[in-house]
């Protein structure tokens, strides 16, 4: 494996464990999908990660806000951080 390579596993494999925190996710999850998004830019802009890696990122970083939204929409009044 050449150094390019460990970089970008390596990155990749760190911005998973962002979008894995679900506590964040749950907590904040507009916040947390910014982080997502603007830390998958940078490692674009850096070249450490290609173009279709980008278009995965961003994709799953969506994905994890719709299930944020979804989860919150779904949970109890009692449980829910939104006001009714």
């Amino acid at each position: 494996m050449d150094m390019a390579t460990v970089e970008r596993t390596a990155a990749i494999a760190t911005w998973t464990i962002l979008l894995n925190d679900s506590v964040s996710l749950l907590e904040n999850p507009g916040v947390q999908h910014r982080v997502l998004l603007r830390t998958a830019n940078a490692l674009y802009r850096a070249e450490v990660i290609n173009r279709d890696d980008l278009s995965d990122l961003l994709e799953l970083a969506d994905g994890a806000l719709a299930y944020a939204v979804e989860a919150l929409i779904d949970s109890s009044p009692e449980e829910s951080q939104w006001p009714i």
